[in-house]
């Protein structure tokens, strides 16, 4: 379903020309109300009365999340703090939070916005939408609350979290739609199948997931798990929220849209900072095109990934590879690049393991170590009728010892590195009730 055709199949030619002249002027309108933009406007030798849009952004200098920090709260903002209809801000983990804010006709876009990704992602007025993801401070909650009622539908605002609540009204109130982390998608399936719950008592049509990356076999188990099609919403909060891109239902694992009318998209080398060519893995990049309260120009998301056009397919619009990862996240073990969907793809092949599982990385003298800790499918533990696994029981199963040497040997052949593996029973692994799960755990500040 296309919820804005015109837009959405808008041709290309037209829609650079509408992408150039909205460049044009949110450049000129920073540089008027933004000192943090007019000085490096200025000391990029840029003037917006002469910028040549579209040609000439990759000469605009990116805006990296440390100019969110250091202008805390309202330093970056373009509009009187009167004109501000909602503001939100992260969860601050290294300080100060970053804030960001909306004016009416922002709130407008990015419920638009939502919309047209709910629209994609198989959801239609009259639908009941189970909304778990958290209300709040974070933009996820009412991100989508908004866009989901400005497409007609009814939203359950249930937040994060809560999953005894969470199964009573999905089988209650019959929700045909779930809206959260993948993790926590794969929590309530989980939940599900202990309860004894069977998918007939529940009528889940589509799960829409974002918030962290996940994987094609985490997409597999969601679907097999709650009974649905499982489909990927990606955002950020410097840049709007979620619905910056999403996937569409019927286009599964070919990436996702970028509504580009109102985020420009760039992929950089993230060495050099220059603009790489369709379809190389890079650095995401963002422009808004259309915000008014906070506008931010290349802002630097530092997520992994590649960008391209689908011309065999229903939109115009760009779409983008799934998230490999983080370029502030990726781990150099032994002088090696590691990032850890890396090993997850190694576990996506190896039928026995879980879509759980975490790196810890320590340091032992000047030469960095990683331990790699992976849960065991519920099947593979009641197959050997064992509650946890220690050495001891290790040494009884040839199967336990099979899977740990393969997955042992893969690591080293496909990443070129040598790490300890743990087999874990479920539950080791930190589980996110409703939020983000971190598959890192570095210990290396600690040594």
């Amino acid at each position: 379903m296309l919820y804005n055709a015109s837009m959405e199949t808008m041709a290309l030619t037209e829609l650079r020309k509408l992408q150039d002249q909205r460049l044009k002027e949110q450049v000129a309108y920073v540089y008027d109300r933004v000192p943090f933009y007019r000085q490096q406007l200025d000391q990029a030798n840029i003037n917006p009365a002469t910028f040549q849009g579209l040609k000439e952004i990759h000469k605009l200098p990116f805006t990296y999340k440390k100019a969110l920090r250091d202008n805390y709260p309202f330093g970056l903002f373009a509009v009187k703090e009167q004109e501000l209809m909602r503001l939100h801000c992260s969860s601050g983990t290294t300080g100060k939070p970053t804030v960001v804010g909306y004016t009416k006709e922002d709130i407008d876009i990015f419920a638009e916005s939502v919309a047209r990704s709910l629209a994609a992602g198989g959801c239609r007025p009259g639908m009941k939408l189970q909304n778990a993801y958290g209300y709040g401070l974070f933009t996820g909650g009412l991100g989508l609350h908004y866009g989901a009622e400005k497409l007609g539908m009814t939203v359950i605002p249930i937040s994060g979290g809560g999953t005894d609540r969470q199964l009573m009204l999905l089988q209650d109130f019959q929700s045909e739609v779930i809206s959260c982390t993948p993790s926590y998608a794969l929590t309530l399936a989980e939940e599900l199948k202990k309860r004894d719950i069977p998918l007939s008592a529940i009528n889940l049509k589509y799960a829409v997931l974002g918030a962290e990356p996940w994987t094609e076999t985490i997409r597999a188990q969601v679907e097999k798990g709650l009974g649905v099609k499982a489909v990927n919403i990606y955002g950020l909060s410097e840049v709007m929220g979620p619905g910056v891109s999403m996937e569409d239902v019927d286009e599964q694992g070919t990436g996702s849209y970028i509504w580009e009318d109102h985020f420009f998209p760039e992929v950089v080398d993230r060495h050099t900072g220059e603009p790489l060519p369709e379809g190389e893995l890079g650095v995401l990049v963002f422009t808004t095109l259309t915000k008014k309260a906070m506008p931010v120009l290349r802002y630097y998301t530092n997520d992994i990934t590649n960008i391209y056009y689908d011309k065999s397919i229903k939109r115009t619009h760009i779409k983008m590879g799934p998230i490999r990862g983080r370029s502030d996240d990726m781990l150099i073990i032994r002088g090696v690049n590691l990032f850890h969907t890396q090993i997850e793809e190694i576990i996506n092949e190896i039928g026995e393991l879980s879509a759980y599982y975490q790196l810890i990385v320590t340091r032992k003298g000047s030469m960095d170590e990683v331990d790699v800790v992976v849960e065991l499918r519920d099947e593979v533990l009641k197959a050997l009728e064992i509650s946890e696994i220690n050495e001891a029981i290790m040494e009884q199963y040839d199967l336990l010892r099979n899977i740990k040497g393969y997955f042992s040997k893969k690591i080293k052949d496909n990443c070129g590195l040598s790490m300890r593996v743990t087999l874990a029973v479920t539950g080791t692994i930190p589980r996110s009730e409703g939020g983000k799960v971190s598959h890192i755990d570095d210990r290396r500040h600690l040594a």
